[in-house]
């Protein structure tokens, strides 16, 4: 059990039978009555954010999400396999569970998957990861306003907009937060 005066930005709780990830959180005194703690709470299932005022000094229970390393096999269809690179076990996960991962695996690929009590609840991806770019228009030459960019396709089959030099066959690095391009790798 955790009381909510401990709640940080990231904290897992479980609450009604569902497990929640704190995205913010702030202590309230007010002059008259009694100190409560507003939070704002992300289910790590369906992802939606609900808002909750718990009591001061109210406890819940605290979810324990383990995190595993697995490398990205292959996929079938709306199946997506992964192996955990310390006991050779496999895992399978649709792509509902995956959300947008799969716009940014890669065989081989390694990323974390997120465990509790045995079964996978979400994905934690890095920050950024290298594609191919696939397909893209060549840049014209003087058509260099500023900022100007252009549609790619890469390797995955997510299509960004790049500026006008990324050639097709360039490997560049995107931001698999926003799926924006960030730079040349």
């Amino acid at each position: 059990m955790i009381s909510v005066n401990d709640f940080r930005t990231g904290t897992t709780i479980e609450l009604d039978g569902d497990i929640y990830v704190v995205v913010d959180f702030l202590h309230v005194k007010p002059g008259k009555g009694a100190a409560f703690v507003r939070s704002k709470l992300r289910n790590i299932r369906s992802g939606n954010v609900v808002e909750r005022t718990f009591r001061a000094g109210e406890r819940v229970a605290r979810a324990h999400i383990e995190l595993k390393h697995m490398q990205y096999l292959y996929s079938t269809g709306d199946e997506y396999f992964f192996m955990d690179t310390e006991t050779y076990d496999q895992v399978s996960l649709n792509a509902q569970d995956l959300g947008d991962a799969p716009k940014y695996l890669l065989e081989n690929m390694t990323i974390g998957i997120q465990f509790y009590q045995g079964e996978a609840v979400g994905v934690d991806l890095p920050s950024a990861v290298v594609l191919t770019v696939t397909h893209t228009e060549p840049g014209f030459r003087g058509d260099t306003a500023q900022g100007a960019t252009k549609p790619a396709e890469l390797e995955t089959g997510i299509k960004v907009q790049v500026p006008l030099f990324i050639e097709q066959g360039e490997k560049i690095k995107v931001d698999t937060r926003t799926g924006e391009y960030l730079s040349r790798a």
